[in-house]
């Protein structure tokens, strides 16, 4: 009896102990903020998330590679609730699409550097515009596995809106490979893989993809926005932009930002022998340049856009959500102690003592997650290369030879700093033509570095004057006067090194690319726009050549009949225009034939003077005037419209922003698209 009584007492004392361990440890998790307990599940939303996954299929001017091939057939296999969008303008991405039906989708029409490289601001402002619940932003070449469909689930139901943010690991070989329909990996003996063996696997690949620029990104469709302010025009695949973003997320903390590494088990091929060069150092184009601008310019973007914050941001300190024991949690292991607060159990029974076996499984879980977690730390101090130089690695030469079409002609467009806006504007319409064949000549250093930016073909003259004030360099000015020589100069270089040219102003709006036209004119001859307004009558009278929109052709005589034209402006107190004129046609029109052309004598250049019902000036018939000048110039055929006869830049960039002829949106520093409804404003 004594036996007993003692045996009794024993077990009580246990279980008493166990009872005061298990509370003392629920004391020892700190709870998070308290308006953090807006992550309990969602009670009303059953329902499976429609889930939509970008990516730009690398490398971007080339065909999608094996390992592209594997990665997308493996996202489509997870479920028939996911879609896939690949930003592209390739034709054979294109191809590859159709092999995959609807739930493949190609989206050409985003913005892209000339280069081919697309703009990550315009990549998330596109995958924000899709009809989705759930988007995600993930590298081309990341395969993902079925546990990436459950933690999404999981996200799906926490009551607020996220960010979740999740790195890959490297794989050198895989010794399965993925069934034709996508759903299963299986052994070459046809049975199917277990997680068990994946996880083998990447406990002996240690390499994760953290800082290097694969990070997989994921957010719901919520009310809360992922940043504060604009998105800087970084350059996708570069560098700098995902810390970014996790940076501006947590700092405004609009939206609960965490990593789910650790729940969603990801990775990439990669060849030992030939690892992938993220770093850009070194790395080349097709063309053989140094492409290190690119890394650098999204260098300076990161050290001046956004918060302070991010120069200390580390991965490591993010909240972590977790798969313990079959339950998912989210933890903050940089503490000593944890709080899986956000389990589903504890977020409605916040006081609920756990059981003491549950509470040293998630203990355990955490511990090991805590002891690898250092491996997930970076620092980006060092990507911040503010101070290296932003420049380009192109000579002029090298740079036509990467635009000229097949024809061999360049659209030149020179313009300053003040013309910023209207340069963007103009660069986006010929972008949305697929006109890609165009390089900017940049009259100032602004001008430039605001080109390399915006991903554009560009080179500096030297010869600029640099004490002019672009801010009133507008028709009759002296500024003007001199700015306008520099055009004829390098449309004259430009035809020495081999190349037709069509010289564009930038206030030249196209509504179709002109170039089959002017084609058909052929050799030695000078297709320009008038600048006669009256409606009947000649269109080649004196003065009447308009020199900010002309095509000429790579021949000796357009050569040597622009080197006079270059000669006579450069001895003129006038712009370059009389100079055009009395040069090729004779002063007071004396080599005028006809009503529309001229033969300039000692070259045997035939100046042609384009129909302005086709290539309309701005004083022609009013139609910057009528109450929808699109579908006014859409009737008459027009090819083009110029926005000149017009005194004062603000006066013209109002006349054409309230026309609807305007295609670049200052606000997102993006061009306006189908999918991208702005309201226009007029910015000075």
């Amino acid at each position: 009896m004594k036996a007993l009584k003692m045996g009794l007492w024993s077990i009580w004392l246990t279980g008493f102990l166990l009872i005061c361990l298990s509370i003392y440890a629920t004391q020892k998790l700190p709870a998070f903020n308290d308006n953090q307990m807006l992550f309990k599940n969602r009670k009303c939303n059953h329902t499976r998330p429609r889930i939509a996954i970008f990516a730009a299929p690398s490398p971007f001017t080339g065909s999608v590679g094996s390992r592209q091939s594997l990665a997308i057939r493996s996202w489509l296999g997870l479920s028939p609730q996911i879609t896939v969008v690949l930003f592209s303008q390739h034709p054979s991405v294109a191809a590859f699409a159709r092999n995959f039906g609807s739930r493949l989708l190609v989206e050409p029409n985003i913005d892209f550097t000339f280069l081919g490289t697309p703009f990550f601001h315009s990549m998330v402002a596109r995958a924000q515009a899709f009809t989705s619940d759930i988007s995600v932003l993930i590298d081309p070449e990341t395969i993902l596995l079925t546990d990436f469909i459950s933690t999404l689930n999981y996200a799906y139901k926490v009551d607020h809106d996220w960010l979740l943010v999740a790195s890959s690991r490297n794989v050198s070989s895989l010794p399965f490979y993925l069934s034709d329909d996508g759903k299963n990996w299986q052994r070459k003996d046809g049975k199917r893989v277990r997680t068990r063996e994946f996880q083998e696997i990447f406990d002996q690949s240690p390499h994760w993809n953290r800082c290097d620029g694969r990070m997989l990104m994921a957010w719901n469709r919520g009310e809360l926005p992922l940043h504060t302010g604009v998105l800087p025009p970084f350059l996708y695949g570069k560098g700098i932009h995902d810390p970014w973003v996790i940076s501006e997320a947590l700092s405004y903390e609009f939206r609960f930002v965490f990593d789910a590494s650790w729940t969603v088990m990801s990775f990439s091929l990669v060849d030992p022998k030939h690892p992938p060069d993220l770093s850009g150092r070194g790395s080349l184009g097709s063309d053989g340049e140094e492409r290190s601008w690119e890394y650098v310019g999204n260098s300076h973007l990161g050290s001046l856009y956004g918060s302070s914050f991010f120069h200390g941001i580390n991965y490591a300190s993010l909240a972590k959500l977790l798969n313990c024991d079959g339950q998912y949690i989210f933890v903050n292991i940089t503490v000593k102690s944890v709080s899986p607060v956000l389990d589903k159990r504890l977020s409605s029974q916040k006081e609920k003592t756990l059981h003491f076996w549950t509470l040293k499984k998630t203990m355990a879980c955490i511990d090991v997650t805590r002891s690898l977690n250092s491996r997930l730390d970076c620092s980006l101090t060092d990507k911040l290369e503010s101070s290296a130089p932003l420049d380009f690695s192109f000579s002029l030469e090298s740079l036509l030879s990467v635009i000229a079409d097949e024809n061999k002609t360049i659209v030149l467009a020179v313009a300053g700093y003040s013309y910023r806006d209207m340069l963007m504007s103009w660069v986006c319409r010929l972008r949305r033509l697929r006109v890609t064949n165009f390089v900017v000549c940049a009259l100032d250093h602004e001008t430039y570095q605001f080109s390399i930016f915006q991903g554009l073909p560009v080179f500096s003259d030297p010869s600029t004057p640099s004490n002019i004030s672009f801010d009133d360099c507008h028709f009759g000015t002296k500024c003007f006067q001199r700015v306008t020589k520099v055009k004829s100069r390098m449309v004259l270089q430009i035809l020495k090194l081999g190349y037709n040219v069509l010289l564009s102003d930038v206030d030249v709006y196209w509504f179709k690319n002109p170039l089959p036209l002017l084609y058909s004119f052929g050799p030695s001859v000078l297709a320009a726009q008038s600048d006669e307004y009256n409606v009947t009558g000649a269109i080649n009278l004196p003065r009447r050549l308009n020199s900010g929109f002309y095509f000429a052709r790579c021949d000796a005589s357009t050569i040597a009949a622009m080197e006079k034209v270059v000669k006579h402006a450069a001895t003129s107190g006038l712009s370059e225009q009389p100079s055009f004129y009395d040069t090729l046609c004779g002063e007071g029109g004396s080599n005028r034939v006809g009503d529309n052309r001229c033969m300039q004598p000692e070259t045997n250049l035939t100046i042609h003077f384009l129909d302005r019902n086709l290539f309309p000036n701005g004083a022609y018939l009013g139609l910057w005037e009528k109450k929808n000048v699109k579908r006014a110039c859409e009737k008459k055929g027009c090819l083009v419209l110029h926005n000149n006869w017009i005194s004062g830049r603000l006066k013209k960039l109002e006349r054409q922003v309230l026309s609807g002829l305007w295609e670049y949106d200052i606000s997102t520093r993006m061009c306006r698209h189908s999918w991208h409804r702005t309201e226009l404003a007029i910015f000075t």
